[in-house]
């Protein structure tokens, strides 16, 4: 008998950029997981797996894996050709954040146990960058907390049944940078901006009031209309190639008034014809 085919999550990355909480979201979520299983025990793993009630694994691979870091992309494609469905998450960050984090933890980088933080990290974006070429997503986690990387896992790798790709739809504000995660990005900086009415300036995008007043105007609902056809129409071609997880961007200045209240109405709209659609205010809470 043919054991029954699991979705197995691979977990790589940067020393640093939050795969332990990834891989902790991932265990919460119901998978059963492994930090650091030498790559070369993933297919005597999903054998051992077959008999069991075991349908969904994370397993984190990373620069521990040392000479057998090579052998990663042979392994992962047997294990597809065996019938498996495998994601390979790279997690990935600034190396201003690496240091900081490093300093902050005061851990010494695996890759220069005797040199400087700098240098393991150059040695460590080396050592990866075959698998960083294979990764089905990259989630750049610089500017995201451990609250915010844990609900952007969960929400891609939800066990809930889909017929199309993972949709996100985020806000932010171009004051603190362009998302890298993001697959479309829209710039919604030529609608009038609620900070300057006095009544609307410290509230934020969710207040019915300020949506209203974003929401209400004419080149917002032909602006709505035309990017959420043009995501119905991408999106089963994005899917038809492949591409699992989707998210679309929309910037205004600060992140807190226009592009979280049209966010919020992309995921009303969306939600009809994809059901689960994840939101996320990246920049709402900053000052």
């Amino acid at each position: 008998m043919t054991a029954p085919a699991k979705q197995i999550i691979v977990i790589t990355g940067m020393s640093g950029s939050g795969k332990s909480t990834a891989i902790r979201a991932l265990e919460d979520a119901g998978f059963f997981c492994i930090d650091n299983l030498p790559v070369l025990l993933l297919p005597k793993l999903t054998e051992l797996a077959g008999g069991g009630n075991i349908e969904r694994m994370a397993l984190v691979v990373d620069v521990r894996e040392g000479v057998f870091l090579k052998d990663a992309p042979r392994v992962l494609d047997e294990v597809r050709r065996a019938g498996h469905q495998v994601d390979v998450l790279f997690l990935d960050s600034s190396d201003d954040s690496l240091m900081r984090r490093f300093s902050e933890t005061r851990r010494r980088h695996p890759l220069a146990p005797e040199g400087t933080v700098a240098e393991g990290i150059h040695a460590e974006r080396e050592a990866l960058k075959d698998l960083r070429e294979l990764a089905d997503q990259v989630i750049d986690s610089s500017a995201l907390n451990v609250h915010d990387l844990k609900r952007m896992v969960q929400g891609r790798f939800s066990p809930e049944p889909t017929t199309g790709p993972s949709l996100s739809i985020m806000s932010f504000g171009y004051r603190y940078g362009v998302p890298p995660q993001a697959d479309l990005v829209f710039d919604v900086r030529f609608l009038p901006n609620p900070y300057f009415v006095p009544e609307l300036k410290g509230l934020t995008g969710k207040n019915p009031k300020v949506a209203g007043y974003v929401l209400e105007r004419e080149e917002t609902q032909q602006f709505l209309e035309k990017v959420v056809d043009l995501c119905r129409f991408l999106f089963p071609r994005y899917q038809k190639e492949g591409k699992a997880y989707l998210t679309v961007a929309l910037g205004c200045t600060g992140g807190k008034h226009r592009s979280v209240a049209l966010a919020a109405e992309m995921v009303r709209r969306l939600s009809a014809d994809y059901g689960r659609v994840q939101l996320w205010d990246r920049d709402i809470e900053k000052e």
